[in-house]
């Protein structure tokens, strides 16, 4: 699809819409790409968005001209989504950061895009409530989270973030501006609009504002750091778990590589690295009892099916010690080689020890470092290919042979190409093959009714466009 190029002239214009607009020449690097490796574009004009009505104006001049948009947050994602492939304008919401209401009547907290996942935490916990979606990147943007449905490591107990998006202020690619969902806990009011934004990653609409759902916080939090043998046990055991009536708020596997890159990482010790695997699991409630009773079950199990040993977090320092490690692993495996790319797939529970074991293999057959870890709990696995000394045809080339067989191993077990970081533009081609020409037609008619002439960070997701081609 070819657009309209920013001449000085439209340019111009356009700095009468909004106070803040960069030319592309004045442009910092940090807004040519996200955190996917080796994926590069310069956008013609960068606009800071301080309002709704900044962004409308600035949405009705792109559909009047034809300038592709591409919406950005903080630019923690890790597929492309933020990346302006067509050019044109990129929109960075970044600036638009307040919070709006915190109605605890309601249990609802109502905020622009850009507060970060970090400071909705630090502000609705003194009160007593909680805001349960917990991606492992806590400075992306709320926005951000919306945009790709995020989940993380509590999503086993409570769910992801469409769980808990009430109510969205959304900007059309035409500028106009809608209302979905707000404040009523239920609403079987004509189609569901509302999720249908979240997890769009921008293609349909952009969010100015969103109401969020709270609910109280818990008392009590205990975290249980078990050792097995091998990561085979660990993760049979997950199912057995999940079965029992003493669900987890989250419940991690990692391998001691891991671990050990966190530690130098981080330049501090992990409180046990001494097994080749670990489940890393976490109960919330009100009580201690209740609590106690929870994982005294769940360290039963564990224990039945090969444990070494179950070692208990039960003060705020030790929780805080072992989940900063955890949170860590993304950066500490990035740290230790040239470059990697990951695969976010999303296979049944009772898959998730087959598909890790095959993953494994993978390593010997293509002679290259695989690195995993994941959220056992709800089949969500993340598994890091590493470049290390590869040169780069060598590198595009094992990478693609490896992704091929991962994506095609989640479709054979009921699996979806990705779990909570979206599909932005490289996940496209495995979509296509998950999915199916049927469901891709859907969800092609979908975005050309909310996005008619294809400008809303186009290239990304189910469509392909741009002035290259791709």
């Amino acid at each position: 699809m070819e657009y309209t190029k920013l001449t000085p002239e439209l340019t111009a214009e356009l700095s009468r819409l909004a106070a803040e607009v960069i030319p592309a020449a004045e442009i910092h690097d940090d807004f040519c790409h996200d955190e996917l490796a080796g994926l590069r574009c310069r956008p013609e004009a960068l606009v800071r968005a301080r309002s709704t009505a900044e962004v409308s104006a600035v949405m009705r001049f792109a559909f009047t001209h034809h300038i592709p948009v591409t919406p950005r947050g903080q630019g923690t994602g890790l597929v492309g989504g933020a990346v302006a492939r067509a050019g044109g304008i990129m929109l960075d919401l970044s600036k638009m950061n307040r919070v709006l209401e915190i109605d605890e009547e309601n249990l609802t907290l109502t905020l622009e895009p850009g507060v970060l996942l970090m400071e909705i935490a630090a502000l609705v916990e003194p009160l007593g409530l909680f805001y349960p979606p917990d991606p492992g990147e806590k400075s992306a943007t709320i926005g951000g989270n919306i945009s790709t449905n995020a989940g993380g490591m509590r999503a086993v107990k409570y769910g992801v973030t469409r769980d808990y998006v009430r109510g969205l202020e959304v900007v059309l690619a035409d500028g106009r501006v809608i209302e979905l969902g707000g404040k009523v806990v239920k609403n079987s009011s004509g189609y569901s609009l509302l999720n249908l934004i979240v997890g769009s990653e921008g293609t349909l609409g952009i969010v100015t504002r969103a109401t969020l759902r709270l609910i109280p916080l818990p008392r009590r939090a205990i975290s249980l750091l078990v050792p097995f043998p091998t990561l085979a046990q660990a993760i049979e055991t997950v199912p057995l778990i999940i079965k029992s009536k003493s669900v987890p708020t989250a419940v991690e596997f990692m391998e001691r590589s891991v671990i050990l890159a966190a530690e130098e990482f981080l330049g501090r010790s992990y409180p046990d690295k001494s097994s080749d695997a670990y489940l890393l699991l976490t109960f919330d409630g009100n009580s201690t009892g209740e609590i106690e009773a929870a994982y005294d079950n769940v360290a039963r199990i564990c224990i039945d099916n090969g444990a070494l040993d179950v070692l208990i977090s039960n003060t705020p320092e030790r929780n805080e010690s072992i989940w900063k490690a955890r949170g860590a692993f993304l950066e500490a495996i990035k740290s230790s080689t040239t470059e990697m790319d990951e695969c976010d797939v999303v296979v049944p529970r009772r898959r998730v020890a087959d598909f890790i074991k095959f993953s494994a293999s993978l390593e010997e057959k293509h002679r290259i470092r695989i690195r995993s870890f994941g959220h056992a709990g709800d089949g969500n696995l993340h598994i890091y290919v590493l470049r290390d000394e590869l040169d780069e045809a060598a590198w595009k080339r094992t990478l693609g042979a490896v992704f091929q067989e991962l994506y095609d191993k989640a479709r054979e077990f009921g699996g979806q190409v990705s779990g909570e970081h979206g599909i932005g533009f490289v996940k496209q081609p495995y979509l296509a093959e998950s999915l199916g020409p049927d469901l891709i037609e859907l969800m092609a008619g979908i975005k050309k009714v909310f996005d008619p002439t294809g400008i809303l960070n186009p290239g990304k997701v189910c469509s392909v466009s741009g002035r290259d081609g791709q």
